[in-house]
């Protein structure tokens, strides 16, 4: 109801009439905001993104060697770049409606490296990729990315799990397939000689299948995992390992506070120590006259009474 008032107050006010919701150019008027505190204080908890572990991935990569179809590896490695890469699934996978803001990676967008060696996944001879310790991802025209902007990662020592592998694959099946360097790295080109597509349909299928699969072991709900999870699970991945935000922010290219809305602060490996050293912690002492310890005070963003 929120949205649907702001667009017709907008539409309004672009119109050349005053939009009627506000009183002042940032002051909704009280009884519309009251009206849309109750609504909010009404609504149920927001479902957000659940973000995807990277065992499900490890699971359908499992799965995928069990087959001759090159498909499920194209779903499995362009999910494993979506991990690691924090990529939108209009970045990774065939683009929706819903995505148009988006654009897919291409073959010439990838760029290996061995030591100081650096080439071009789209002209690179077939040993220099297979070889390659480095992978980047070049922006051109991505959401939120600065034109030229790379974001690299090195391999991981994982026999699956690894951005520089699943970039790798990728690009070697386009290559001998004779892509052009403009060619999506989700295209997969299939034995009887047809063209498919890495879909948010047919990642999603994948995760909640995997996700299913081991929902006693990782408590994941398979309903509430899709395409935009992998995003969400890259992010979660650095938050556990204790990146500064700062640093996810950029990796992401996000703009604003909205990362937080992607991490949940119910991860184990997160929360685990926290209630150990809150209670370490917690026995500290008031110097005379004062309300909270001094450290405490730019934490807090207390504003001093009157």
């Amino acid at each position: 109801m929120e949205d649907a008032l702001r667009a017709i107050g907008q539409t309004m006010a672009s119109m050349g009439s005053p939009d009627p919701r506000l009183i002042a150019p940032d002051t909704l008027e009280y009884r519309l905001s009251q009206q849309l505190a109750g609504w909010r204080r009404a609504d149920p908890a927001p479902q957000r993104v659940t973000p995807a572990s990277l065992r499900l991935i490890d699971h359908a990569h499992a799965l995928a060697l069990l087959t001759p179809s090159p498909l499920p590896h194209a779903v499995v490695d362009m999910a494993y770049i979506a991990f690691f890469y924090l990529n939108r699934p209009g970045e990774y996978a065939l683009p929706t409606a819903s995505d148009s803001l988006c654009a897919p990676f291409r073959l010439c967008d990838v760029e290996f490296s061995i030591g100081l060696r650096v080439f071009n996944a789209s002209v690179a001879s077939f040993v220099d990729i297979q070889h390659a310790t480095f992978a980047n991802l070049i922006f051109t025209n991505q959401k939120n990315a600065v034109r030229g902007e790379k974001i690299g990662h090195a391999r991981t020592g994982h026999p699956s799990s690894c951005p520089v592998l699943a970039l790798t694959r990728r690009v070697l099946h386009l290559r001998q397939h004779l892509a052009p360097p403009t060619a999506p790295l989700y295209l997969c080109f299939l034995p009887s000689g047809k063209l498919s597509s890495v879909t948010s349909a047919r990642v999603t299928s994948m995760l909640r299948h995997s996700a299913t699969a081991l929902y006693l072991t990782l408590g994941i709900d398979p309903r509430r995992v899709s395409a935009r999870s992998l995003r969400a699970g890259g992010a979660m991945a650095l938050l556990c390992a204790r990146v500064d935000t700062d640093i996810i922010r950029l990796v992401g290219r996000w703009r604003s506070d909205e990362m937080l809305r992607y991490l949940h602060l119910q991860a184990y490996p997160l929360m685990r120590t926290f209630a150990r050293r809150m209670c370490s912690a917690g026995n500290f002492t008031l110097l005379p006259d004062q309300d909270i310890a001094p450290e405490a005070v730019p934490l807090l963003d207390l504003v001093p009474l009157p």
